[in-house]
Formats: C-alpha cells, structure tokens, sequence
C-alpha cells in the first residue's frame, strides 16, 4: 500500500482482479517485489500507449 501510494480497499481490489499478483502464507498476503515491479511497468506502458 504505501509503495502504491493506495488504500487497503484499492489494493485488495487489484488483488481480486488479478492484476497484482500475491501469495498467502497463512493468514497474511505478500506481495512479491517483482510483482509490484510488473504491476507499475504494465500500467506504465498502458499509459504510453
């Protein structure tokens, strides 16, 4: 979340919608660096286009 600049509800929702990868473990969500890595160079190349 503070990396995305998001809010919790914000982040969940990428989550849900598969645009953000995640793994559980446990009761707790991670979020893999290069999946973070992914998620912000797609958005950026969206966004050139």
């Amino acid at each position: 979340m503070a990396r995305l600049q998001l809010g919790r509800s914000a982040v969940y929702n990428l989550l849900r919608t598969g645009q953000l990868a995640s793994i559980t473990l446990g009761r707790a969500r991670r979020i893999p660096t290069h999946a973070l890595t992914d998620f912000i160079r797609t958005r950026l190349e969206q966004e050139a286009a």
